[in-house]
């Protein structure tokens, strides 16, 4: 059983790990270092770089491949930086990382693997230039796709992408988000990993789990027994009201009506109104333990 939370659940466990236990640039060398044992690096590699903390990952995996003599090139997309990314951008000039911008309409078609460090689990909405031409560019090309913590252009509680990254292999930092298995998300991942780099969580939410793991001890009911009511994510996305999301529904439901609520689809969700569950029909994402300090 793997947990399961929602981007601001994820925000505050950083910032509580952060001011109690691991610095901020250790957090971000071992989420860059998960990401780098995570793939099988080779050939011509560009990482796109934003503006954010996700972008800062992108410089710190510039480093570590550096640092391994794995030649890339990093094409910004943003001119700003975190104060992090600021630190892992000018360390990895100093390693001899090209580095430029990004130029919209830019063909990428001659990198054989491309690195999405875009927009984090942060974003929502229409994506905007200039993000809207690389997420294109990205797309468009015949590379190996590696998304950072969540595909570009995707909401990461709700799955829902205008557009968004579509990745050979997301690598999320720390937990899986609920958006992994909602809304759009089916059509933009392929293989999932999470990199445990030791964020300390401050509430437990969801759960990713097989159904021999279910278990719903306040109520007795069982997954497959007549007290389940089952929806298609049409229907319960019929029902959102008020910026609710499909989990926040699923435990609405089966409190008021007294069933499992359990919504279909590649990964079902089922709630008891105490506790709800990812049901993976798959092999579950890899797991990454990285600890490394820089």
């Amino acid at each position: 059983m793997k947990e399961v939370i929602t981007v601001g659940n994820m925000r505050e466990s950083d910032a509580h790990t952060i001011a109690q236990y691991v610095p901020s640039k250790v957090l971000m060398y071992r989420a860059a270092m998960g990401v780098c044992r995570a793939a099988d690096w080779k050939g011509k590699i560009g990482i796109l770089t934003g503006a954010g903390n996700n972008g800062g990952d992108g410089y710190a995996l510039a480093c570590i491949l550096a640092d391994r003599g794995i030649a890339c090139q990093v094409l910004r997309v943003s001119e700003k930086f975190s104060q992090d990314g600021q630190h892992y951008h000018d360390l990895a000039l100093s390693k001899g990382v090209e580095i430029r911008m990004f130029a919209p309409g830019e063909d990428l078609r001659d990198y054989d693997m491309l690195v999405d460090c875009m927009l984090g689990t942060g974003f929502s909405g229409r994506v905007r230039e200039p993000y809207r031409s690389a997420i294109k560019a990205v797309n468009n090309a015949r590379a190996y796709v590696v998304s950072v913590d969540i595909n570009s252009g995707m909401n990461g509680d709700t799955g829902k992408a205008e557009l968004a990254v579509k990745s050979n292999l997301t690598v999320t930092i720390g937990y899986l988000k609920t958006g992994f298995f909602l809304g759009d998300a089916i059509w933009y991942l392929d293989k999932l990993a999470v990199v445990d780099i030791g964020i300390r969580l401050v509430r437990d939410e969801y759960f990713l789990a097989t159904e021999e793991e279910i278990v719903f001890p306040h109520t007795g009911w069982a997954l497959n027994g007549d007290k389940t009511e089952l929806l298609t994510p049409g229907e319960a996305e019929d029902q959102l009201k008020n910026g609710q999301t499909v989990p926040e529904l699923a435990v609405e439901l089966a409190l008021k009506e007294q069933h499992l609520i359990r919504v279909l689809g590649k990964n079902s969700l089922v709630s008891d109104g105490y506790r709800t569950y990812f049901v993976e029909e798959g092999s579950f994402p890899a797991e990454i333990v990285c600890r490394d300090e820089p």
